[in-house]
């Protein structure tokens, strides 16, 4: 009886320590959310059943009635993007590994009876695995840290596609603006063209000099169709992250499509003064979630071989308890069962633990490494973007913009020809593509930048 009770005592203590393993009211995806938004900007939510989708389209529409900015951009993917969607779900995993490793296996039971020669035999057996239990604290420590890993990298995932879609946003509403100066230096060629044409015609100007005018027409109307080409691939990548079935050309109606979006017909225009950044290299080793991941994962496989070293030697160990009755013979006891290290002394998962070890630390000191750099490069990129931008708005437009106003003038006192007036008409469009391009770029080095010091809104 009092072996029973020990028993007994022993699968109530598996059971205590079964019942503190839980699953989170959330998941783990609060603190996913958190480090999302604070460095994003934009907030996002795991679909979790139709109601969370029905709220989902609700807010699409409301994002969606307005030409699309950047960060309703950044919104919509976080929102939307069904591989990020995908990817959240491994918390359930993680949480899962979790909670099953804190958890004591189920005891087992057995019963046997047998009979012969008028005898009867009963045979009842109660085993647990007693080594699981005695290493339940150290694999919960390690599922934990693994479940902080699995948080950082699905925040990073989800700042990494905020990211792109801010990338991608730039891209499509620079392409889209640069079909509109396209066609507008195409215009100019086809006018200056068409009086070519008939100023030959009519023998003022040589064969040479019309053709030369027709051939600048046709490769501005090839210019043409390349922007077009360029601005189409734009708004699908757009598309694409922000999880929208279809991209609505700009001036096309909508009929017929649950969810279209529009875009603004400029960028924005460049800020009156840069900003500063003080110190990119330590903001990025402080705050990119990449790099705070790689921690992690050392620290787990550091914890994950001082788990190999504690079993290495005895992998099964069970406690049985035993009650046995043949006839009116009853007999108690246990028994206990373990592996015997004969051939697999375990030195090979050792080996396997500290070679794993070995790569995590050298991918933490590449992450790191990577992280100055990239934070050193983003920084003098952002710079010269908007030395380059504000250049061109301050110098290079205002001299363009003269030379036109000066052009007019000697056109207007028959000084110059129409085929100057329409020359100039084309490299002051050349002028302000350029222009686009710069401002292009340099919102493109913004982006880059809080994407290389760990997000939007945590280098202040």
């Amino acid at each position: 009886m009092n072996q029973a009770f020990k028993l007994a005592a022993v699968a109530a203590t598996a059971v205590l320590l079964s019942g503190c393993a839980t699953f989170s009211n959330d998941g783990g995806f609060g603190a996913v959310a958190q480090a999302t938004k604070t460095r994003s900007g934009a907030e996002t939510r795991m679909l979790r059943n139709e109601e969370d989708q029905r709220a989902l389209e609700a807010q699409l529409r409301q994002l969606l009635a307005e030409p699309l900015t950047a960060d309703a951009a950044v919104q919509v993917a976080l929102l939307n993007n069904r591989s990020l969607q995908a990817r959240y779900w491994d918390l359930g995993v993680a949480e899962a590994e979790l909670v099953q490793a804190g958890r004591m296996a189920n005891p087992g039971f057995s019963f046997k009876r047998s009979h012969g020669g008028g005898d009867v035999a009963i045979e009842r057996t109660l085993s647990m695995n007693f080594i699981q239990l005695l290493t339940i604290p150290l694999a919960s420590r390690i599922e934990a840290q693994r479940f902080e890993q699995v948080k950082l990298e699905l925040a990073g995932e989800a700042v990494a596609m905020a990211h792109q879609a801010r990338l991608a946003w730039i891209e499509a509403v620079a392409a889209q603006q640069g079909v509109e100066y396209a066609q507008q230096i195409s215009d100019a060629a086809e006018a200056s063209g068409e009086l070519a044409k008939r100023m030959h015609a009519a023998g003022n100007w040589s064969k040479y000099d019309a053709a030369r005018e027709q051939a600048f027409h046709a490769d501005a109307m090839a210019d043409v169709a390349r922007a077009r080409k360029a601005a189409t691939a734009s708004r699908e990548k757009l598309a694409r992250l922000l999880g929208m079935p279809a991209a609505a050309a700009p001036g096309a109606a909508a009929e017929g499509q649950a969810l279209a979006f529009r875009l603004p017909a400029r960028l924005p225009e460049l800020p009156a003064a840069q900003r500063s950044v003080a110190d990119a290299e330590s903001l990025a080793m402080r705050d990119r979630l990449d790099v705070q991941a790689a921690r992690k994962s050392a620290q787990h496989t550091a914890d994950a071989l001082g788990l190999t070293r504690t079993t290495r030697f005895i992998n099964v160990l069970e406690l049985s308890g035993i009650r046995e009755r043949e006839g009116d013979h009853r007999s108690r006891g246990y028994e206990i069962s373990l592996e015997v290290p004969l051939f697999d002394w375990g030195g090979a998962r050792v080996a396997h633990a500290q070679a794993t070890y070995m790569q995590s630390l050298n991918l933490l000191a590449a992450a790191a490494n990577n992280a100055r750099s990239e934070a050193r490069e983003s920084h003098e990129d952002y710079l010269a973007s908007y030395a380059l931008a504000k250049h061109y708005r301050d110098v290079v437009i205002p001299l363009r913009k003269k030379v036109s106003e000066e052009t007019l003038l000697r056109y207007n006192g028959m000084l110059l020809s129409v085929f100057e007036l329409l020359a100039d008409a084309r490299e002051q469009t050349a002028a302000v593509n350029n222009y686009i391009t710069a401002l292009k770029e340099f919102w493109i080095a913004d982006a880059n930048l809080d994407a290389a010091i760990g997000g939007k809104g945590v280098q202040q």
